[in-house]
């Protein structure tokens, strides 16, 4: 009988502390490292060799979108081709909880998008159905504030009553038993309107462990207010803080994400437990739906869609200074891509700007785009040219930023032209900022897609190779890394 059920064998280990490679062994056994250093191949029942390669523990994603995808398609190709283990799914939108509206919203867009019936309301009911369709990852979730509001609120942007503040409370605490991992939101611009709610919130979640996981909010002309509100939260709850995607979105903001991390870096002295993500891109991806106001972004989808039709409805959004600032957030009608359209009549427009779709149209920029959303009957999901490479270089440099692609989990068949950080976030990190360009050493780019990312997730027995850590390596071909 073999001692082991898989060895790994000849390789280069790098074990995710971020210290120097070394020639070593990994032993697997009931899906656990049980042994690491010289170890005879034959003692497995499987041998894998790993000469030519680097050995590192599998990477995970600290930011994603793969709710739906890993329910549409469990063998989440693009994140298994990369190496990732696990995704971290949630944002504004979580998969639970799911009440009233919401949960209809939630079921029509999901329905719409990826041909999904929703057919649970908790998150336990949402990893019941993962995993009876089978999956080739890991992945756990945060739960969303945004959401939890909406569920006891509405959609009407209102300070909560005390009772309401209550059962807010209740639904987080719920979701941490659930297996939640800790708060996840996404802000527009200038963050949560009612902050101290958030904190409520916070203080609960923090009781069960759990951190809180945040997009700031518009990370352009209002970053500076937006980080405020956050350090408010960590200060008032001490609940530690992994803020997003760190950036600074607009061309007449480039250069000024070093103010921002200089201002995370005092507090962080202060001993607040602040660490932040990226993707290794210049261009991000979300709904067009945040171009608009936020007026327009808080009302349930299937009530405003068809508003772009109205022309009094056109003219208050062009009228409002939120649109244009939020435009030109996003890398102007030049920089605002089309990634998706569904519409058969409107394919032909998929990896366009807006700019070129209005010229081909002959209409200004502002009808194409509110023309194309009626047309489609949904927010078109976009890719935005907004960043700077000096920037997203001077981030990655910094030690308490990890790697989060704000991705998703898809299959080489997924409709449209979707932003490549789903498919080439970690080997765009291995290839062109550590083997070419020389911003990271490599054992420091595993660090930050191995143990620091489950440090920051509270997780005792992932990120590391180690004995008694779960065995789920990446191995990676040596000269695409070196």
């Amino acid at each position: 009988m073999a001692e082991f059920d898989i060895v790994i064998h000849g390789g280069r280990l790098i074990d995710g502390t971020g210290n120097p490679w070394f020639y070593g062994d990994v032993a697997i056994k009931d899906g656990k490292i049980a042994s690491i250093g010289k170890i005879s191949p034959e003692s497995g029942q499987r041998a894998i060799s790993a000469k030519g390669y680097v050995v590192t523990p599998g990477f995970i994603d600290m930011h994603t979108h793969s709710d739906q995808p890993i329910v549409a398609d469990g063998n989440a190709e693009s994140k298994v081709r990369q190496g990732v283990t696990l995704d971290i799914i949630g944002e504004s939108q979580t998969v639970a909880p799911l009440e009233g509206a919401i949960l209809e919203e939630y079921q029509a867009e999901h329905r719409k998008r990826n041909g999904i019936e929703t057919d649970w309301k908790t998150f336990t009911g949402y990893f019941n159905t993962v995993m009876r369709g089978g999956i080739s990852i890991n992945v756990a979730s945060g739960v969303s504030p945004q959401q939890v509001k909406r569920v006891v609120c509405g959609f009407e942007e209102r300070p909560a009553s005390g009772a309401e503040q209550e059962k807010m409370n209740r639904l987080v605490a719920q979701a941490m038993e659930e297996g939640a991992l800790g708060l996840t939101a996404a802000w527009h611009a200038k963050g949560p309107e009612n902050p101290g709610e958030v904190v409520e919130m916070a203080k609960v979640a923090r009781r069960y462990g759990g951190y809180y996981g945040v997009h700031v909010g518009s990370e352009g002309f209002d970053i500076f207010e937006e980080l405020a509100k956050t350090l408010r939260i960590a200060r008032e709850s001490r609940i530690p803080i992994h803020v997003y995607h760190l950036k600074m979105r607009a061309k007449a903001n480039w250069g000024r994400v070093r103010e921002v991390v200089e201002q995370i870096e005092e507090a962080r002295r202060e001993g607040l437990d602040i660490t932040a993500n990226q993707y290794p891109y210049t261009a991000m991806q979300h709904p067009w739906r945040r171009l608009f106001p936020r007026w327009v972004q808080d009302g349930p989808a299937n009530e405003t869609i068809s508003q772009f039709k109205s022309p009094a409805f056109r003219e208050r959004v062009m009228k409002d200074p939120e649109f244009s600032q939020y435009v030109d957030e996003h890398g102007g009608w030049e920089g605002v891509v089309a990634a998706r359209l569904d519409t058969a009549s409107l394919k032909k427009f998929e990896g366009m700007t807006i700019a070129e779709i209005a010229k081909l149209r002959e209409v200004d920029p502002a009808s194409a785009c509110f023309d194309l959303i009626y047309e489609e009957g949904a927010f078109i999901h976009g890719v935005h040219h907004t960043m700077n490479e000096d920037d997203v270089e001077a981030v990655m440099r910094v030690p308490w930023v990890s790697i989060g692609s704000d991705g998703s989990a898809l299959n080489q068949k997924y409709p449209g032209k979707p932003h490549p950080r789903s498919f080439g976030t970690n080997p765009r990190v291995l290839g062109k900022y550590t083997r070419e360009e020389k911003v990271l050493t490599l054992e420091d780019a595993v660090r930050k897609m191995t143990s620091m990312p489950a440090q920051v997730l509270g997780l005792k027995d992932r990120g590391l190779l180690r004995e008694g850590y779960w065995g789920d390596e990446s191995i990676t071909y040596w000269s695409t890394v070196l």
